[in-house]
């Protein structure tokens, strides 16, 4: 053989060496991706490495039977054995072996018949390709764990305030995300109106949801406009809450407008609307920056209904209540008319959340004063062949239950509170003035 031929060899040879290394790396590193992950379980980590290599071996070899596994995750390596079976003569070469065989492999002449013979596989036997399915299979696999385990972290803890930065901002969600740069999503829906957030911003929010969409990544939803994100505030500022010694019964809330929360101690030495409320309000008013300003009413609980009515509507003076015949009628609530207003609250917001606290809805009606002649005044329900029931409802919902009393008020209070367009009202208001002018 000449020198060239001999360099040439070499370089062959050297060539092949480098590149069963190369492969040897590349694994290697996928292995360390994997051990890298701290949140995933040890005995996982193993039978899901150990999974991998048998899946490709079936693929290489037809079947993984007949192979160990071996896995060293603090090296970042493996070892791989075929076993064969000692056979005189060979029927399956991948399962089968015959003594002359193993003697012209290993030089071992110990063996006999019926003896299980262990070949060493080197990973550069998977070639190339076989190289970059394991290591995109182990990537994979790493990926699919990775969702399972924020998944389940964040269903467990659903119902808690979770704090993140803003990333991003869009017209309908907000991008958050937490310390281990897994994303959370809050949408428009979910914010407090009028809210706006920039990126970097620090964010307080409640874990509402959390699903899994076509096994992609885990969709995480939180929100600022639940109940229970302001009882969970309340929680944190109140600290007799935390402790249990006041109970929080019922939150109900209009976010960005107005909340009532209604509270219980169970020692009659706690005032538990004082707690809540802290001295000057420092309790409070925490809670009211986070929520933006939104009014919050801080009751004592009641199971008699006509009681937290009483003190749901408070300031307004109630002159007497009908809750009805059944739990599905609604409640009458009179007053005065000077009380109606207060009663009712800014857009109807008072006597909605009020009724969304003892879970029925609530009607306010003004009580006609004793000097007043009822002759002098017909009851709205008079007049449903000329004006749509609909509207006769909405007029009531407001404390105006007569044609006087619709009268009294201006237009533009009507159809604020009403919440009905300037020409409905002014057609009402014309058909109510025909009737005393006749």
């Amino acid at each position: 053989m000449t020198k060239i031929a001999q360099n040439d060899k070499n370089k062959n040879t050297i060539n092949k060496m480098a590149k069963e290394k190369e492969k040897e790396i590349t694994l290697i590193d996928a292995f360390k991706d994997f051990k890298e992950e701290k949140s995933i379980d040890r005995p996982v980590m193993l039978g899901v490495l150990k999974d991998v290599f048998l899946t490709q071996l079936a693929k290489t070899y037809g079947s993984a039977d007949n192979f160990d596994v071996i896995i060293n995750v603090d090296k970042g390596d493996c070892e791989i054995y075929q076993n064969f079976e000692v056979v005189e003569e060979v029927e399956d070469p991948v399962t089968q072996i015959t003594l002359e065989e193993i003697k012209a492999e290993t030089g071992d002449d110990d063996y006999e018949i019926g003896d299980t013979f262990a070949r060493k596989i080197s990973l550069s036997s998977f070639g190339r390709r076989g190289i970059l399915n394991i290591r995109q299979n182990l990537q994979g696999r790493i990926m699919d764990i990775e969702k399972a385990n924020v998944f389940k972290k964040y269903s467990e803890r659903v119902g808690e305030i979770f704090t993140g930065e803003v990333y991003q901002t869009w017209k309908n969600e907000v991008l958050i995300l937490d310390e281990d740069g897994n994303e959370l999503r809050m949408p428009k829906s979910e914010q407090i109106p009028g809210e706006h957030f920039k990126k970097s911003d620090s964010v307080r929010a409640i874990i509402k949801s959390v699903e899994m969409k076509n096994n992609t990544t885990p969709y995480i939803v939180l929100s600022r406009t639940t109940d229970s994100f302001l009882e969970k505030l309340f929680e944190m500022e109140v600290p007799e809450i935390y402790d249990g010694l006041i109970t929080v019964k019922k939150v109900v809330r209009i976010p960005g407008e107005r909340a009532k929360v209604a509270v219980e101690s169970y020692d009659d030495r706690i005032d538990p609307i004082g707690a809540c409320i802290g001295v000057k309000g420092s309790r409070i008013m925490g809670i009211v920056r986070e929520l933006r300003n939104e009014n919050i009413d801080v009751i004592q609980w009641s199971a008699n209904p006509q009681l937290m009515i009483q003190r749901a509507l408070n300031p307004a003076r109630i002159s007497r209540i009908d809750l009805g015949q059944s739990p599905e009628d609604k409640i009458k609530v009179f007053m005065q008319a000077d009380e109606v207003k207060k009663g009712i609250g800014k857009g109807g917001v008072n006597i909605k959340l009020a009724g969304m606290l003892v879970g029925r809805e609530i009607e306010v009606w003004r009580e006609l004063q004793k000097n007043e002649e009822e002759e002098d005044d017909v009851l709205l329900s008079e007049f449903s062949d000329v004006i749509e029931p609909w509207i006769i409802e909405r007029l009531q919902s407001i404390g105006c239950d007569t044609a006087r009393s619709v009268m009294a008020l201006s237009p533009e209070d009507i159809a604020t509170r009403a919440d009905l367009e300037d020409e409905t009202v002014e057609e009402v208001l014309n058909i109510l003035r025909a009737e005393f002018e006749d």
